[in-house]
């Protein structure tokens, strides 16, 4: 009888505070016939392990190890796959079934994109882990749901956190003629100013300095992770045909409702994503999307900062610093 192989892997084993997070031996997984097995190497860490923790998503199965992005090594492949090879360097989503804080992780193949061999330094490795759910959502937001035209005015709020200093510079690629983004304390308004926004605002009043950067006029896209108070004012602010894309709830606020016939008399849009299911239900579109996006990011075309890296054990500082949002960028976890 062969002894199970054990990894370490960072553990939720009951919904609370940053501290129920657990450093244990686990057994290693080995991929299914569509799966990649990966030895992990960094592994980005997100708002949504900090949800997924804390009880946000009450169905999760626990004990259950978060972690939806990586980069690394291929280790292993499942019976159907022949896209890539043991060693082969990568980066992934292990966004479906989570994972990605730990030595080993499983993923649809479909969900790995290849790393080029000469490029790999640790930084790029870094880079590589803690970026491909941030690229993928703002190409994704940006490009499939709202539609972006070139000439527009982009409307980001937290424009200094992961996605949010992503998705200024990606609308700016994808021909916005005007970006502005909204944070949440002074500390951060150097840091987003600095990543190209066209102007930035504290969000305690920031719509009246929207409306009189706009002319009057308001924003075509108003992308929005935060919620609340903040989601019904994004709706004033939409000019007509506007798009108001809602891709979280990080004030923890409770939902928003909105009347559809507002909507309708004022040719308004409100526009939802989720990269979780589209990457169950449209894997191939989320992999081509991450793809493009992190090749842009590898180019130098969208700066990509990591701004800390802690160790594996240290999974519950990196969850703390994230909900006092004492952080810019990225962080990410080195795992080996």
């Amino acid at each position: 009888m062969h002894a199970v192989q054990t990894m370490r892997a960072i553990v939720i084993p009951a919904f609370g505070e940053a501290d129920v997070l657990s450093l244990r031996e686990v057994p290693v997984p080995e991929p299914g016939p569509r799966e990649i097995a990966i030895d992990v190497a960094y592994a980005g860490v997100n708002y949504a392990e900090v949800l997924f923790r804390s009880g946000g998503v009450p169905e999760l199965p626990l004990p259950f190890v978060p972690g939806i992005e990586v980069s690394g090594t291929v280790r292993a492949l499942g019976a159907e796959v022949t896209a890539f090879e043991i060693g082969q360097p990568v980066a992934a989503l292990s966004i479906v079934g989570g994972g990605g804080y730990a030595e080993v992780v499983t993923v649809p193949a479909e969900l790995a994109f290849p790393l080029e061999p000469d490029r790999i330094s640790e930084e790029a490795l870094a880079i590589a882990a803690a970026s491909p759910s941030n690229l993928a959502t703002a190409y994704l937001i940006l490009r499939e749901v709202a539609r972006i035209r070139p000439g527009e005015t982009v409307l980001v709020h937290a424009a200094a956190g992961g996605v949010g200093s992503l998705i200024g510079q990606m609308a700016r690629r994808l021909g916005a003629a005007c970006v502005i983004g909204t944070v949440g304390s002074p500390d951060k308004v150097a840091y987003a100013q600095d990543l190209g926004y066209d102007a930035v605002f504290l969000r305690d009043g920031y719509a009246e300095a929207v409306m009189e950067l706009t002319a009057g006029e308001g924003a075509d896209i108003v992308v929005d992770p935060v919620g609340g108070a903040l989601r019904e004012e994004a709706l004033r602010l939409l000019k007509p045909l506007g798009r108001l894309v809602a891709m979280g709830n990080a004030g923890g606020a409770g939902d928003v409702r909105q009347s559809v016939n507002e909507l309708w008399f004022a040719s308004k849009a409100v526009l939802g994503f989720n990269l979780q299911q589209l990457s169950g239900y449209a894997p191939r579109l989320v992999a081509d999307a991450a793809t493009t996006a992190l090749a842009m990011a590898l180019r130098g075309e969208i700066r990509v900062d990591v701004t800390g890296v802690l160790p594996l054990r240290e999974a519950a500082e990196a969850h703390r610093r994230i909900e006092a949002r004492r952080t810019t960028g990225k962080l990410a976890l080195k795992v080996r």
